[in-house]
């Protein structure tokens, strides 16, 4: 019973220290608002706001072949037949360059009559059942663009079906972020530079550095954190490093039932395939004592 009232005690005596935890530093409307710790001297809180366009580094299309046989097994067999060279063949680039996924689904094809009002109806029965139809299909992420124009033209070339769109979007890697975020910080120090010389003062030391750029949108005045919008970004170039010439594609691949397009199916079929660009953006905040 003792450690049951001092367990309660215990929870009574934190609930108000919790709520004190949880409000905000001032109400809105307050004559006077605690500034951070930062602001006890002249400062100036510089966002660096920065935007680039990357061209996207990931493709994505898929392809279907379609075969009609009497027996469910020998139509799936022959559209597995058809996808086994070209899934082959596009495999030998390696999964750092293409990936590649491959199903087959097999549906009955019923006899089909016509009801008193004239429409034509399938005769859902299996002793009705008239043919089956296998779909197989192909579905490809190119993660290397430097092979994107052979892979599709690669895709053509085996003479599927139906071919879907291709589809862009850009994953950046840590290099781009990194040199993103490094952007962000340096065009907040050039932007606190021109706001102080215009002003007729000099840049300190510096005081805080936020990757995030919150920091530098609490409203002190309000006496709430009003993070919005940091203003117009400013346009930077990113130079790529130097990316060596493809490797040679890989020979044609010989499978049972079908053969893989030969060299000259593939190139007549190639065509002009760029990625597009996509934009990033990112900022940070840079706070300064003022001399």
């Amino acid at each position: 019973m003792r450690h049951l009232l001092a367990a309660v005690l215990v929870a009574a005596a934190a609930a108000p220290a919790l709520a004190v935890a949880q409000t905000p530093p001032a109400t809105i409307g307050e004559r006077y608002v605690p500034a951070p710790w930062w602001m006890r001297d002249p400062v100036i809180a510089s966002i660096g706001h920065v935007r680039t366009q990357v061209a996207a580094n990931r493709a994505a299309f898929g392809a279907s072949f379609q075969s009609i046989d009497r027996s469910a097994a020998d139509a799936s067999a022959k559209a597995a037949d058809q996808i086994r060279a070209l899934s082959q063949a596009l495999g030998a680039y390696g999964v750092d360059a293409v990936r590649v996924e491959t199903t087959v689904t097999t549906r009955p094809l019923y006899d089909q009559y016509r009801d008193e009002n004239g429409v034509l109806r399938d005769n859902v029965r299996a002793d009705r059942i008239e043919r089956y139809q296998a779909d197989a299909s192909v579905s490809i992420t190119v993660r290397d663009m430097r092979v994107l124009e052979r892979v599709y033209a690669t895709v053509v070339a085996s003479q599927p079906t139906s071919i879907g769109q291709v589809s862009f979007n850009l994953e950046p890697d840590n290099a781009v972020k990194t040199w993103l975020q490094g952007e962000a910080v340096r065009d907040a120090a050039r932007r606190a530079r021109e706001a102080a010389s215009n002003a007729g003062a000099g840049l300190g030391a510096v005081r805080v550095i936020d990757p995030t750029g919150r920091a530098c949108e609490t409203d002190v005045l309000a006496g709430w954190p009003a993070y919005g919008s940091s203003g117009l970004a400013t346009d930077v170039d990113y130079a790529p490093a130097f990316v060596p010439p493809p490797p040679p594609p890989p020979a044609p691949v010989m499978a049972r039932g079908a053969a893989a397009p030969t060299e000259q199916q593939i190139e007549s079929a190639r065509l002009a395939l760029q990625p597009p660009l996509r934009e990033l953006t990112d900022q940070a905040c840079v706070v300064y004592a003022l001399n």
